[in-house]
């Protein structure tokens, strides 16, 4: 087979996940994170409808997910003297199986370890395609050559800046920032999730005593930051929620001490075609939102049917490339389409906006037509069983 070395850049979801096909069917998989071990903290992830629990039932990762679920978080809004002015129920936003992020990322790791070499604190810093391969340079200094490289790496995907072009080509805006970190042990958190509007922001905390944790959201034009400037993202939030109420002054004190805090914007990726010649995107680096898009299922069922075509096409990368997105392409939109009204329904933009998200979500036919809805989204591509390319 030919084009059997292939460097995956990024260790969250999507990496994980088809770095593990890759090496079932055969090929030499290597997996660059610059984070210096598996990334802790983050917020819970989902997956929903079949199509995701057979991609995972498939890997061989679905009941272990199932052990360390959260059993998903019921949603309830407050005003600022804790009266309950809308309760969404756990599967909201929790789907069939819910699970923190980092959980997700150690499973898939642990999955495929022994057959995926790991090499973490280093970086993708130049790309250099030939007629045989793809030079590439790593901030270690180390240069090697694959015959792939895949983008793995999220919504900033450092893979696709090198391949593609700037991240402003693709990446848009959708007007809302959010962050979430860890509180400390002493910090008195509610079972479930509990949040506070008013209009444009949102403070929320979740995660019961054992792992308490704080998220919020706030809506604003493009901001210009450093995103690897963790004071400066403090700084930000400080200004962004001065003056709210509820527990908001205990929350913002707390980012003092916190060891693990994830800041961005609310984005969406859109990216035609995912290839360009030997380097492909996967995941979010090629159609995420940052959040409310599906972007957990969409990254495994995207690893799963990217590293099938691969191997399908005995490693003739052009056409496997090309089938893999004409299979994703759609579903992945549609899925993604979810992460444009994330904003909104998070911390709407006025008073009467706000109210007008407490009716109709309170009225218990239109959340269940809109979480069968969800479900269908999920389930509407035809996925094909490419157990006969295993090595």
């Amino acid at each position: 087979m030919a084009d059997k070395q292939v460097l995956v850049s990024g260790a969250s979801v999507a990496g994980p996940a088809l770095a593990y096909w890759l090496a079932r069917y055969g090929f030499d998989t290597t997996v660059v994170e610059i984070a210096p071990a598996l990334r802790g903290g983050g917020a819970a992830v989902d997956f929903r409808g079949e199509t995701h629990l057979a991609v995972l039932e498939r890997m061989g990762v679905l009941d272990r997910l199932r052990e360390v679920q959260t059993g998903g978080s019921p949603m309830t809004f407050v005003d600022e003297h804790d009266r309950t002015v809308l309760h969404l129920p756990a599967d909201f936003a929790g789907g069939d199986v819910e699970v923190l992020r980092s959980d997700l990322s150690r499973v898939l790791h642990e999955h495929g370890r022994g057959q995926v070499d790991y090499v973490f604190g280093d970086s993708i810093t130049g790309l250099t395609e030939t007629p045989d391969g793809v030079d590439v340079t790593f901030a270690s200094g180390a240069r090697r050559t694959f015959d792939l490289v895949i983008g793995a790496d999220g919504i900033h995907s450092r893979v696709r800046a090198l391949a593609f072009g700037p991240e402003e080509r693709f990446v848009s805006h959708l007007g809302y920032y959010v962050a979430s970190w860890d509180l400390p042990a002493d910090v008195d958190v509610p079972a479930g999730s509990v949040s506070y509007n008013v209009p444009g922001r949102l403070v929320s905390t979740g995660g019961g005593p054992d792992r308490p944790g704080a998220f919020v959201a706030f809506k604003s034009p493009r901001l210009e930051y450093d995103r690897h400037d963790v004071a400066q993202q403090r700084g930000l939030l400080v200004d962004a929620f001065r003056g709210m109420g509820w527990r908001t002054p205990r929350l913002l004190a707390s980012l003092e001490h916190t060891t693990e805090l994830y800041f961005d914007s609310i984005s969406r990726a859109d990216v035609r075609p995912w290839s360009r010649g030997r380097v492909a995107l996967v995941g979010d680096a090629a159609c995420g939102a940052t959040i409310g898009g599906m972007g957990a299922g969409t990254a495994v069922v995207g690893a799963y049917v990217l590293a099938g075509e691969l191997a399908t096409a005995e490693g003739d990368h052009a056409t496997a490339f090309r089938r893999y997105e004409d299979r994703m392409r759609d579903y992945a939109r549609r899925c993604q389409k979810g992460g444009d009204r994330t904003g909104k329904f998070l911390a709407p933009a006025s008073g009467f906006a706000l109210r007008m998200r407490n009716g109709l979500l309170g009225n218990k036919f239109l959340l269940d037509l809109m979480l069968k809805v969800g479900k269908d989204i999920t389930n509407k591509i035809d996925l094909p069983d490419y157990a006969h390319a295993a090595a």
